[in-house]
């Protein structure tokens, strides 16, 4: 079969830093081809030149048997080769069917034919599964999610498409909505479109793909087809050695409650949360997205209401806000890393030390150099690989954001860790980072209260897990005695 993309000794630098070194592969028209590798492996630099965002330094593109090198993503789109990226690219203000037809909106006698657009918009949203969202919601109202789902609906309403790239397109949907994106999927593969899908979940990856490219430090290591790699060597590919365990299993001691939380309400959910944390364990809180289980952090962590209930930190009771919270030593790490829990532009020290910029100066003064120190000792004792501490962390893959992230909780003095979604869109190498870097916390006496939509890491990560159904938690049980099908029964609400 004559492929329906080709991409020969791709290359791409970014002054003397080489983001494409030599990708080659080929996608087949109705195929469904995988890309993996860990965060800085290349892969967004990639699908950015096929795309059209970026342009290459060398190397050749085809597609159907003809050059392709787009100036612009509109040009690609309009060729036939739609992306979708993992940070939404949605106008907030407008409503579904105006983001669904953004540039591509339906005229008659030069006036917009809105009529025309809510059949097109309405289409797209029924190949995803989904005729019910509303056409005329603006989309800054809706769960993230559906936006995820609108932004997809566009990419397939694109007339002439020939390639869709989906780059982690189910990183904030829900078990029921990846089912349903997973059907879509092999109803556009069986109508003949060629599909480059990435993603960090390997267990996705094997469900969905036919082949797999994976890439390192910006080359090409394999092509093959799934069933002929085991996710155990993917991974070892992916990270150029043998990673021989993912879910780090350390003996836990845990010591005195540190943190009580009992019939806890918040503005609209959770509805009732309890529970006991203690120093050196690590609870899990599972449960679908929707359920409440951000809600319950920012509750505690006081940037929420807390409607009724009661939060006790130590030996403090009652309300507080977060910079208190930070001072009784809780610290929250958000499951938007990019929009709430980093300063995109600024660089890592300043990250890193934001909340703590005391002793670093005399008379209440910052000195850069004492600052970048500090940062420095962070970034290897967490492993963060940068170029220095003054990089931008807007320049940094995923994985290391993350730790930054991390760090700067630890930076702090922090012994009661709120984790949300804390390996959401990271790989899996940097994924095995932060769950031995939790591990060692709690060996450490610190507690984790770690919320997780990836039932093998709950499972894997923690001593006890507790499951959020329609804004209520249940008891916590040991691990021991947990499945993924008894969490995911609870978390439906059919248990």
């Amino acid at each position: 079969m004559t492929p329906r993309l080709v991409v020969r000794g791709l290359r791409k630098a970014f002054g003397p830093t080489r983001a494409l070194a030599g990708v080659d592969f080929d996608v087949l028209p109705g195929e469904v081809h995988a890309l993996v590798g860990e965060n800085g492996a290349g892969k967004s630099t990639l699908v950015k030149v096929l795309s059209g965002a970026l342009r290459a330094d060398a190397g050749d593109i085809e597609l159907d048997g003809t050059p392709y090198r787009p100036t612009t993503p509109l040009d690609g789109a309009r060729r036939g080769v739609a992306m979708v990226y993992q940070e939404l690219s949605l106008v907030p203000h407008l409503d579904v069917a105006e983001n669904i037809l953004l540039g591509r909106e339906p005229t008659r006698l030069g006036l917009l034919n809105r009529g025309e657009m809510r059949r097109r918009a309405a289409d797209a949203l029924a190949t995803l599964g989904h005729p019910g969202v509303s056409l005329d919601a603006p989309v800054r109202r809706l769960p993230i999610a559906i936006q995820q789902l609108v932004e997809i609906g566009r990419a397939i309403s694109q007339p002439g498409i020939r390639v869709l790239i989906l780059d982690e397109p189910t990183s904030s949907l829900t078990a029921q909505d990846v089912e349903r994106l997973f059907a879509t999927i092999r109803r556009l593969e069986n109508d003949n479109l060629s599909v480059i899908y990435i993603s960090h979940v390997l267990e996705e990856v094997g469900r969905i793909a036919d082949r797999v490219t994976v890439l390192r430090d910006g080359s090409t290591v394999a092509t093959s087809a799934v069933q002929q790699l085991s996710p155990s060597a993917i991974i070892s590919m992916m990270a150029g050695r043998d990673i021989a365990e993912i879910f780090p299993r350390s003996p836990h001691a845990p010591g005195a409650v540190v943190l009580e939380v009992r019939n806890l309400a918040g503005g609209e959910k959770p509805l009732s949360a309890g529970f006991d944390l203690r120093a050196g364990e690590v609870l899990g809180i599972g449960g679908l997205v929707g359920a409440g289980r951000t809600e319950l952090l920012r509750a505690i962590f006081g940037l929420d209401p807390v409607r009724r209930g009661t939060v006790k930190v130590h030996a403090h009771a009652g309300p507080a806000s977060p910079w208190r919270r930070l001072e009784q030593g809780v610290g929250l790490l958000s499951e938007d890393r990019k929009r709430e829990g980093l300063a995109l532009a600024l660089s890592i020290r300043d990250n890193l030390t934001l909340s703590k910029l005391t002793n670093l100066g005399p008379l209440g003064l910052v000195w850069p150099g004492r600052q970048a120190s500090v940062a420095a000792s962070w970034m290897t004792r967490l492993g963060i690989r940068a170029e220095s501490p003054d990089q931008p962390v807007q320049q940094l893959s995923g994985g290391n954001q993350q730790k930054v992230a991390l760090a700067r909780l630890l930076y702090h003095g922090v012994d009661v860790l709120l984790l949300d979604e804390p390996t959401r869109g990271i790989d899996v190498a940097s994924k095995a980072q932060i769950y031995e870097l939790i591990d060692q916390l709690a060996r450490a006496g610190k507690a984790v209260l770690m919320v997780s939509s990836y039932l093998p890491e709950l499972l894997g990560v923690c001593d006890r897990v507790a499951v959020m159904s329609r804004g209520r938690l249940g008891a916590a049980r040991p691990v021991a005695g947990l499945t993924e099908h008894a969490v995911l029964t609870e978390a439906i609400g059919t248990a």
